[in-house]
């Protein structure tokens, strides 16, 4: 169930040149579970902009969003006490109901942030997950240290190989040795595919995609799977390996 809301920005700042962090006061009642996405009205703009949930507590939601467009260049320049009418609690996100104890979380560029709360929620379960994520360069990486004040392992890929591993994330998987029995991942496509071929085990895929209304009303963002049409932001984003056609 999502929620239409007026949200307060507490802060708003920079990670990298092109990545920042904002943090939003209002009702987070209706974000369940991790992996789930927040849908902004910006002013002149037809279709909101969805931004997946880094993190969230009783009363404020974190989203990391890049700036690639006029959308996102818009919102680098709001300040804290600006109001937002964002649509919430959006999306299936991802499930720890299952019998995991090293999960794997791999989280690629703007698919890094929905792997902080699932990290935070899969601790909090007793479960001792390991995170890799992966940047083309140094100076793209973020939430790093995040990750590491949580507790866990976290390796570092880069494909010019100017931090950590050099390669992708799936070099990073065998050069680290890492050993799971469930997987986690958000990221890019060529990144999603990578990773189905590369392992075996459970796992679950949050996809990227270009979405019209958010809710599942304009069909604008169906994909086949095998057990029929789905639309990745109600039924998704998250899909189950078992149910992926590529």
């Amino acid at each position: 169930m999502y929620k239409k809301g007026i949200y307060t920005i507490l802060s708003n700042e920079p990670l990298t040149p092109a990545v920042y962090r904002m943090v939003l006061e209002g009702d987070t009642q209706y974000i369940t579970r991790s992996g789930q996405f927040i849908n902004i009205e910006l002013t002149g703009k037809f279709l909101r902009r969805p931004i997946s949930v880094a993190d969230y507590d009783e009363r404020t939601v974190t989203i990391i969003y890049k700036v690639v467009g006029s959308g996102t260049e818009q919102m680098r320049g709001m300040v804290a006490g600006e109001k937002l009418d964002i649509l919430t609690g959006l999306g299936n996100g991802f499930s720890t109901d299952n019998d995991a104890k090293r999960p794997l979380l791999v989280g690629g560029g703007v698919g890094v942030p929905p792997m902080y709360n699932l990290c935070k929620r899969l601790l909090s379960e007793g479960k001792r997950p390991t995170v890799i994520i992966g940047f083309n360069t140094k100076a793209e990486l973020f939430y790093e240290e995040e990750f590491k004040a949580l507790g866990v392992d976290v390796v570092v890929a880069t494909a010019d190989g100017s931090a950590g591993v050099k390669g992708f994330v799936t070099d990073a998987i065998r050069e680290a040795k890492v050993e799971f029995d469930y997987l986690y991942t958000c990221g890019p496509l060529p990144m999603l595919k990578a990773l189905y071929d590369a392992t075996d085990t459970p796992a679950e895929f949050s996809f990227e995609e270009r979405m019209g209304c958010g809710f599942g009303a304009c069909m604008g963002c169906s994909c086949k799977t095998k057990y029929g049409n789905k639309r990745i932001c109600k039924d998704g984003p998250v899909l189950k390996r078992e149910e992926i056609i590529w």
